[in-house]
């Protein structure tokens, strides 16, 4: 070896022990960040994780689960945490595999608690029932039935309640006992797979009918009294309607209607027009009451009961007024929630304030991650199938962030020898300028947070994100809380002395101001992004990226949240992208053109299913201009052109299966096809009423390959299995099955489709 490279190894090896001595031990390093976490107790925190994890479980198997076995193991683990207290490994996977039973188990239960029949098929009936709900719209309304009886259908197949619409508005208000001819049909499936699936939200809503009015809605002398709550439930929807119409007319426009859905959670008077404004500016949520509206209704409860307790010096010297503030807050945060509407939302955002105040109360800290942990646990007990919801996510999300942010600024005022957090000290005061200056970049800041965390659900559900929601966020934030939530409480005050129009003008001046801000942002390059629809692992990566990025103290913890959200984000880009989408129905498809666009085929066109496809698809076309203007249709049916020349054929009249079995390679049809169809798809009534929605996907190499939106074995309360054809058939052999498509099924044939 010559001199100078016995010199470079020298060098090296001094160098390599040089920066040994000086890198820091990871073991060490490991073992305080988890003394940390061990000593806040952060482990607690992934507990409701785990619930929540079990309630997806339960929700993902393709029949209703026992009961017996989830309990004997929730009670088994629980059993098995309590003698392992002492070891502390054994004890948190004992604590955890509770949970996660204890959330399957809870996710059964509510499902017996709700189970009421769905309606098996299209009927036309006359029903009588009382009316629950009534949601007016400029033209016509909608309304929620219980139902009462229903001619012509056996008592035990009749819905609990059904939900129907009518062309004309009715002078029927939410109590009324009413008679009336109706169209009804099952809540439908998802329009494509793995999209929305409406039945099973109307299922444990309750509602196992939806359908249109044939003809007037009638009164009729109720058969006996209705019970106290359907009263109580009755003068609630009756007042807010009339509020809701009150502040519609003195408003007037979008204005007033975003008015009406922020002050009495009543949407239908918003235009198309007007929703697709706010959703393009990021703010769709100024019309729903969510967390941030019960919070400051929550703040100005207790701040203005606390000053008004505080004007007696005996009461502030010598009893808990914030104790009592904090107890006014929880009974107008009750009260606002039950004159809103009390939707899945406006309830998740109850619980969690409830609990907040409850700490007041008990002399604990308020705002802290076990708080929202609590609130977790107690919606998987309420109401564990909400866990699926947009409205769940986005708000959990969003408080988890600020409350993150929250956690981090205190560990950064308080001499807090934390190795893995920087310590920056007291933040320096610096007069009004600074304060002028910082609170405008925290709550920038807190929103950019917040936003970060709810990213990967707004573009999971909705399939489209703004870049310029930290703009409008703020501006939303503003209109609420200045506005909004303060004109709502003093209008409705106001409003039964008819003295509340000034309030309304008031609100409606700064929605007017949001209306604009909207359409420029929206007017603005690059407003919005379509995004494709995301991998089914896809979703639960990036939430736990986000729970783990909010629930850890420590850097060395929290950078376990890079992996799973590269996970996440690989998913979300290779999301299925499908050439052939079927609706369930039978009567409408949509076909991937040469310029790789999809094109809408059908003599009956369905608004919201071509909307579901075209953004699954990252398309932001407007769904009536997908129509494929190519497509020849006629009485019989309408035919689309596939790659390789051959072709679709939807088929709407028994004469054209002779024809177009012979020549088509997928005939769609919501008839039966007859038994000597060789197409190669045959996705008739029985294959779409075992399948749901099918996407078949094209490739040079093998042909089409199908997915659908259920598997063949799946039977549960709202999606139950259909009546087993004495035609076994499904699809032609020579399909490729995949998810939803069950291999062992004789009917199904595993291979290429050409």
């Amino acid at each position: 070896m010559s001199t100078s490279a016995r010199i470079g190894a020298v060098a090296a090896t001094a160098g390599l022990a040089r920066a040994a001595a000086y890198a820091p031990d990871w073991r060490k390093a490991f073992a305080g960040a988890l003394a940390r976490e061990v000593e806040e107790r952060r482990f607690f925190l992934w507990l409701p994780v785990a619930a929540m994890g079990g309630v997806a479980l339960n929700l993902a198997a393709d029949r209703e689960p026992v009961l017996w076995l989830p309990a004997g193991l929730t009670t088994v683990f629980a059993a098995l945490a309590w003698v392992s207290r002492a070891r502390p490994f054994a004890l948190g996977l004992s604590l955890a595999l509770a949970a996660l039973f204890t959330g399957f188990l809870a996710m059964s239960l509510r499902t017996e608690r709700v189970a009421a029949p769905v309606l098996d098929r299209i009927r036309i009936v006359d029903l009588q029932g009382y009316v629950e709900e009534v949601d007016l719209r400029p033209v016509g309304a909608r309304m929620v039935v219980a139902v009462f009886s229903a001619d012509g259908m056996p008592r035990e197949k009749i819905p609990r309640r059904v939900r129907v619409t009518t062309r004309k508005t009715p002078d029927i208000a939410a109590g009324d006992f009413v008679a009336m001819k109706a169209r009804l049909l099952p809540p439908s499936h998802a329009a494509l797979p793995g999209g929305y699936d409406f039945a099973r939200d109307a299922f444990f809503a309750g509602v196992g009918a939806v359908g249109s009015t044939l003809g007037p809605i009638r009164r009729v002398t109720a058969p006996g009294d209705a019970s106290w709550r359907q009263r109580f439930n009755a003068a609630i929807d009756q007042t807010r309607n009339r509020l809701a119409l009150r502040v519609n007319a003195i408003i007037g426009g979008d204005e007033g209607a975003i008015a009406a859905a922020m002050v009495t959670g009543k949407r239908d008077f918003l235009s198309n027009d007007a929703k697709d404004l706010i959703r393009e500016a990021g703010i769709f949520h100024i019309i729903t009451i969510s967390g941030v509206q019960m919070t400051l209704v929550a703040g100005i409860f207790f701040i203005v009961s606390r000053r008004l307790l505080a004007l007696s010096p005996t009461l502030a010297l010598k009893y808990p007024i914030k104790k009592w503030a904090a107890g006014v807050a929880m009974a107008g945060s009750l009260l606002y929630d039950i004159a809103t509407g009390s939707r899945v939302g406006t309830e998740r955002a109850l619980v969690m304030t409830l609990i907040v105040l409850g700490a007041v109360i008990m002399d604990r800290r308020a705002l802290t991650m076990r708080n929202l942990a609590f609130a977790v646990l107690a919606v998987v007990a309420i109401e564990p199938e909400a866990i699926l919801g947009v409205s769940f996510q986005l708000s959990f999300a969003a408080v988890a962030a600020l409350v993150a942010v929250m956690e981090a600024r205190l560990a950064s005022l308080e001499s807090d020898p934390d190795p893995f957090l920087p310590r920056r000290g007291r933040a320096p005061t610096g007069g009004l300028f600074a304060d002028l200056f910082h609170k405008p970049l925290g709550l920038l800041g807190a929103t950019a947070c917040a936003t970060g965390a709810t990213a990967s659900f707004m573009a999971y559900h909705f399939h489209d994100l703004s870049p310029y929601v930290l703009i409008g966020n703020p501006l939303t934030l503003t209109v609420i809380e200045f506005f909004a939530v303060p004109g709502a409480l003093l209008g409705a005050v106001l409003y039964p002395l008819g003295l509340d129009a000034p309030v309304w003008l008031y609100v409606g001046m700064g929605i007017k101001f949001i209306l604009w801000a909207a359409r420029f942002i929206a007017e603005a390059p690059g407003a919005t992004l379509h995004l494709r629809a995301f991998a089914p692992y896809a979703l639960p990566f990036l939430a736990l990226a986000v729970i783990s990025a909010t629930i850890w103290r420590t850097w060395t913890f929290r950078a376990s949240a890079i992996p799973l959200a590269v996970i996440g984000v690989i998913g979300a880009a290779h999301g299925p992208r499908y050439d052939v989408i079927v609706a369930p129905s039978g009567d409408e498809a949509a076909v991937r053109d040469a310029d790789g666009l999809l094109q809408v085929v059908g003599k009956r066109f369905n608004g919201f299913a071509a909307e579901q496809w075209l953004t699954a698809d990252g398309d932001g076309r407007d769904p009536a201009s997908a129509r494929d203007p190519d497509a020849p249709c006629d009485r019989l049916g309408c035919v689309a052109a596939l790659p390789e020349g051959e072709s679709l054929s939807i088929v709407i009249d028994r004469m054209a299966f002779d024809e177009d079995c012979a020549r088509a390679e997928v005939i769609v049809s919501a008839l039966s096809a007859p038994a000597n169809c060789r197409a190669k798809f045959v996705l008739d009534d029985k294959a779409l009423a075992r399948f749901g929605a099918i996407g078949l996907t094209w490739s040079d190499e093998a042909g089409f390959m199908l997915a659908s939106d259920r598997s063949t074995l799946q039977n549960r309360p709202w999606s139950p299995a259909p009546l087993k054809p004495r035609d076994d058939r499904l699809v032609r052999p020579g399909h490729a099955a995949s998810r939803g498509a069950d291999p062992a099924d004789p009917s199904v044939e595993p291979g290429e489709g050409r």
